[in-house]
């Protein structure tokens, strides 16, 4: 029940606490002070009205405004002012601390370590306002933490392996790329502990762990000036099978530091992809064909039957080169002229040598380096490298299991 008698000094004390309440109305005022709406509008008439001056700001109720209530108004307006002034500078000093985390890949996820490393310093919630993500993603990115540096771990030490097979000195090879660094890693492993090659093609790259690559080849095929013609009886028909049937060759340079060059000829077997005959020499005549063709021979006891394939190159379409085959019975083939593709598999084998002996350098430091080298890739190319064609297993170890397959074959028709 409202109170009757009121001194002066309760009138007064209600007319300026409704002049200095930003916005404030009689009827709010009035119930907070326990009076009528009429009398509070009686007070504020007769004390109210004298205490106004000409200067005095019209509120947006569009009654008169006290000097007093104006400086309370304008007062808390600066004070809100200088707060939002604040908040944008702390914006800004947020924004210029996490403009180097957005830069870094998975910009997401650097949001997010943004937060957690500032958290201490600015709070949570003004963080993932200001960089616009949602806190509950955040919380549930931190609860993840543990696995995550669970899986870093396990990359790590997949990345320290990798090494060790890519590590010449310990029997590695460091032209491995994904494919066969994933055979190498499951090679006799239970299939519930192998490594997905997907995985490891993404440890490799996070760690710059790819396989060496190849500078631009140069042609070094002379072309032929005798006519002579043989038909291509290959037909681009690379695939594998049945070993000791079918070879192609081709001749490729072995830069020297001091400007001057070797030249590799390769006799390749297309069923096991072996380098059954090669030979290093100073020279491209004949007689380097020829011995790698008699190093092949040499290494299969014979050639008789086989096909050799090659390009339309002088020396493979000499006279000399063509009295051999006959010797050896070997029927030469040839794809078209100024066709690399009918010989691809050839030239692919000569890229991938200088890719993995060089390693990106322009030459070999002397030739008896680039003979060293050449010898020891050609043993390690048929013993140990593993070869996608075949399985990923080396040409030997594929030749020792077609042998024994084709044996079990012959003893169970007996």
């Amino acid at each position: 029940m409202a109170r009757k008698n009121y001194t002066d000094d309760f009138r007064q004390r209600a007319v300026d606490l409704y002049e200095s309440t930003p916005g404030a109305t009689l009827k709010a005022i009035a119930a907070d002070l326990g009076i009528s709406r009429g009398a509070l509008r009686e007070w504020v008439e007769k004390l109210g009205t004298g205490a106004t001056t000409a200067s005095t700001s019209v509120p947006a109720s569009g009654r008169s405004e006290s000097q007093a209530a104006r400086i309370v108004r304008l007062e808390a307006e600066l004070a809100a002012a200088e707060a939002e002034k604040r908040k944008l500078e702390t914006e800004r000093d947020i924004l210029r601390q996490a403009a180097k985390y957005f830069g870094r890949g998975d910009e997401l996820v650097n949001r997010f370590q943004f937060v957690e490393d500032h958290k201490d310093a600015y709070g949570v919630k003004r963080l993932c306002e200001v960089i616009e993500i949602a806190r509950s993603s955040f919380y549930a990115w931190l609860a993840a933490a543990p696995g995550r540096a669970a899986r870093a771990a396990d990359d790590a030490a997949l990345a320290a392996r990798i090494r060790v097979l890519q590590d010449p000195d310990q029997g590695g090879d460091r032209a491995y790329g994904a494919p066969r660094i994933t055979a190498d890693l499951n090679d006799g492993v239970p299939a519930a502990e192998r490594v997905n090659h997907k995985r490891v093609a993404r440890v490799m790259r996070e760690n710059d762990l790819a396989g060496i690559r190849l500078r631009r080849r140069v042609k070094t095929t002379i072309p032929d000036q005798s006519g002579r013609r043989f038909p291509d009886l290959i037909g681009r028909d690379f695939s594998i099978g049945e070993p000791g049937r079918r070879y192609v060759g081709d001749i490729t340079y072995l830069p020297i530091a001091d400007g001057s060059n070797l030249y590799l000829a390769t006799c390749i077997d297309l069923g096991s992809r072996k380098l059954a005959g090669w030979q290093v020499a100073d020279h491209m005549r004949v007689g380097l064909v020829e011995d790698a063709l008699r190093a092949a021979a040499r290494d299969r006891g014979s050639l008789a039957g086989a096909i050799f394939h090659s390009d339309h190159g002088s020396v493979y379409t000499s006279k000399a080169y063509a009295e051999l085959c006959e010797r050896l019975k070997v029927t030469q083939s040839m794809g078209a002229v100024g066709s690399s593709a009918d010989n691809s598999l050839a030239e692919s084998v000569n890229a991938a040598l200088k890719r993995e002996l060089l390693e990106g350098a322009a030459a070999f430091p002397d030739q008896a380096t680039a003979y060293r080298a050449v010898f020891r890739w050609a043993n390690r190319y048929n013993t140990r490298r593993r070869h996608s064609a075949i399985g990923h297993v080396s040409p030997n170890a594929y030749e020792a299991a077609y042998a024994a397959t084709a044996s079990a074959t012959l003893a169970e028709a007996a």
